[in-house]
């Protein structure tokens, strides 16, 4: 029979508005599909391997022409939802399961992270890279850190170095959410303690001991 790619084809679903995530099992046949189809791709690479998943045959599809974007996936299948740490996981994924240290770059990932993510969502044009006419969309991400020192190549350092904990700063369409690390839009600490409860909750219904 026909792969699942194949069937969205003949059916018209594939088209630029169309985003395929994961995209683990995808064979080269249904790559030319989606490249002609103009689908996004999102990549999950940390719930990739937490999942024993596979691995997407990323720098194919970007050779093929599609858009790739970054994703962290839901907190059940990756626990960590940090995309700066995704960042360097998709690098290196690929790097080590094509034996090149050079297949996929920060500069790549970066670019998956950011314009390419806003490509998969038809923004491209209103954020996803600090443009004249686009939303201020920004964060500042302190790089005077051990763990990162010396800065050489501030996109290899930003990728391969930093991880969330090292945003300062976080602006949305031009109003500051968070400055010094402090998160000013709401109350930190009582969104985690509702969390805490809601997952409490959730358990004690499903009759599981946490």
């Amino acid at each position: 029979g026909n792969t699942d790619v194949e069937v969205l084809a003949d059916l018209g679903i594939l088209g630029p508005r169309y985003m395929s995530v994961h995209s683990v099992w995808i064979s080269e046949e249904e790559i030319k599909l989606m490249a002609d189809a103009k689908v996004h791709v999102i990549h999950n690479p940390v719930s990739n391997m937490y999942l024993g998943s596979g691995v997407a045959k990323i720098p194919e599809m970007r050779n093929a022409g599609i858009n790739v974007a970054l994703g962290s996936d839901g907190p059940a299948s990756n626990n960590n939802q940090d995309l700066i740490q995704s960042m360097k996981f998709a690098a290196c994924l690929h790097k080590v399961n094509k034996l090149n240290p050079a297949i996929v770059t920060a500069q790549d990932v970066l670019e998956m992270a950011t314009i390419n993510g806003a490509r998969s969502l038809g923004l491209e044009r209103k954020i996803g890279s600090i443009e004249v006419g686009k939303k201020a969309d920004l964060i500042i991400v302190d790089m005077e850190k051990p763990h990162i020192a010396p800065v050489h190549d501030p996109v290899a350092s930003l990728v391969y170095c930093a991880n969330g904990s090292d945003v300062d700063t976080v602006i949305v369409n031009g109003k500051v959410l968070m400055e010094n690390r402090k998160v000013l839009s709401l109350d930190e600490h009582k969104v985690m303690e509702k969390a805490n409860e809601s997952a409490e909750k959730l358990l004690d219904e499903a009759n599981i001991s946490s």
